[in-house]
Formats: structure tokens, sequence, C-alpha cells
């Protein structure tokens, strides 16, 4: 059976690097032979979490439907933009609606030992980096096993081609090996 990834970025921005990076990693890893399911999180439209509104209304529907995604699946790839040195309202909030225990489903239960490979591109020379510390613990918390490695792209208005492929060879190179260890990653806990 091949390893079920799923891939998004925390932006909603159609012409986000963060997608282009998400879209190139989910390319490598179909071609490591993976199942990789890509998608954006502007289809998952969530109010901000308030905890009054989960009492009154229950999970909305797009978290629902995003956390039946994250079951399917046996690792995560999380592009994650930077905005102001730390991850997007956008991705936290998803995360925050996920990890909600709803309908007898332990929300952390969906993240509790799935393998989490995470990139970021940035318009910044540093590539993201302080969004993904952030993120790394936000999801080590929630009790994801995120990945060593990581790839951070910076000046990613300069990063991607035409047709959205990165034109850095190092770049594409690494993003190849934290698919490749994602892959792994899932295979095994496939097995187990």
């Amino acid at each position: 059976m091949k390893p079920r990834i799923l891939a998004f970025a925390g932006s909603s921005r159609a012409g986000s690097y963060n997608k282009k990076l998400a879209a190139v990693a989910a390319g490598h890893g179909r071609a490591l032979g993976a199942d990789v399911t890509l998608i954006d999180l502007r289809d998952f439209p969530m109010p901000i979490y308030d905890g009054d509104d989960e009492a009154r209304a229950g999970l909305p529907p797009a978290a629902i439907r995003f956390r039946a995604l994250l079951n399917e699946h046996q690792a995560l790839l999380v592009a994650s933009p930077e905005h102001n040195g730390s991850v997007t309202a956008l991705l936290k909030n998803a995360l925050d609606w996920a990890s909600r225990t709803a309908d007898g489903i332990d929300g952390l239960a969906l993240f509790r030992g799935k393998t989490v490979g995470l990139v970021a591109a940035s318009l910044s020379p540093f590539g993201g980096v302080r969004a993904v510390a952030h993120l790394r613990g936000i999801l080590s918390k929630m009790g994801a096993n995120v990945l060593a490695d990581e790839v951070l792209v910076a000046a990613a208005h300069h990063a991607f081609d035409e047709a959205g492929q990165l034109t850095n060879a190092l770049s594409d190179k690494l993003t190849v090996q934290l698919m490749a260890n994602l892959v792994a990653s899932a295979r095994w806990s496939d097995a187990s």
C-alpha cells in the first residue's frame, strides 16, 4: 500500500510561495511512491477558534472535513509562511480546530505519532526559520513526530520559475531528501 501524505500551506493567498513549495514537495513525494493529497486551506474556511462558539455549535463543517483528511493520512507536509516571526493565523486556527475533541474523537489523536515534514518560503533572507521553529513546537506539543530536517527557501520571489518549480538546485535537492524521509516514515508507520 502506498503511504498517504497530506500536504498543505498555511496561506490562503492565490500566488503564495508556500503553496508553490508545497506543490513541489508533493510532486517529489509522488515521484517517490507516495499518495500525496495536496489541499488548499482556503477551501476549509473556519471561524477564529472560540470555545463559546464550539460549546454552542460544535465544530464547523470545514473543521470536520479537515479532521477527516488528517485521519486518512499517515504523514503531513506543512509549508509555513512567516507572519511577524511566527505561523499564520490561518494555519494556527486550522490546527486549533482540528485538535478539539468532538464526536468522541480526541483531536490530538489525529496528530499523535504522525510524522510531519516542515518547509517554508519567505521573502526574507532567513527563509521562514522563525515560523518553522514555532510550528515545530506547536506540532510537537500536539504529539506529532516532526522530522529534524526542514527546507527553508529564502528570497522566495526569486526561487520559482514560471512553472512553479524551484530554480535553486540545492533547495530542490533538500526538498527531495525531506520528502524521501517523510515517505519512508509513512511507510514504516503503515507497516506497524
